[in-house]
């Protein structure tokens, strides 16, 4: 009897003629690297991941949603098996109607946790959805876009971060910091 493809992952083969969508939601204003390695460890466990752009009324973005959108896009554009669109609303909605088996979340370190585990459980309650934690690599685990929107908005040397973002988000945040410069009243007080 035939069951339809059969997908090899992780040593196993799965029987599921339906490819095991796993939805990657997040700001990723902007993404980094860190980001982008829980992303192609995500494609490994699941047979496509869909990143999710939305917006949170509680930080100040940068980068509009298309604008995150773009740039992400072209970071995976080589990426076989991740995809990336916006969303608004909440993100249990999102994962319905993609039909997303998991929402895949990355965590850096101990103080992630308690807030990825309080998400986790709003989600499976919310949503009859489950989560899937990828720890991300050492390398990254500093790495947080709401600092790195701070090195910009005051003025750092956001070349410096190149270890935590990839080259082209480096460009972009250098024209938004070259165009907060030259909307900045000259006064000693940043925007924030």
């Amino acid at each position: 009897m035939d069951r339809g493809p059969r997908v090899r992952r992780m040593g196993f083969m799965s029987q599921s003629p339906t490819p095991r969508l796993a939805v990657f939601p997040g700001q990723f204003d902007p993404i980094t690297n860190g980001h982008l390695d829980v992303i192609r460890r995500g494609v490994k466990l699941f047979d496509q991941v869909v990143v999710g752009v939305g917006s949170n009324p509680d930080k100040r973005e940068m980068f509009t949603l298309d604008e995150r959108v773009e740039m992400i896009a072209d970071l995976l554009k080589d990426t076989p098996g991740a995809t990336v669109e916006k969303y608004g609303g909440l993100t249990a909605d999102f994962v319905r109607q993609k039909k997303a088996i998991a929402i895949l979340r990355g965590i850096r370190d101990v103080s992630d946790l308690r807030y990825e585990f309080q998400l986790a459980l709003a989600n499976r309650a919310v949503g009859n959805v489950e989560t899937v934690f990828i720890m991300t690599g050492d390398q990254y685990a500093l790495t947080s876009s709401s600092l790195i929107r701070q090195v910009v908005s005051l003025g750092g040397d956001v070349t410096q971060l190149s270890a935590a973002l990839p080259a082209n988000v480096i460009g972009k945040l250098k024209s938004k910091q070259a165009e907060l410069r030259r909307l900045r009243p000259e006064s000693d007080t940043p925007l924030t």
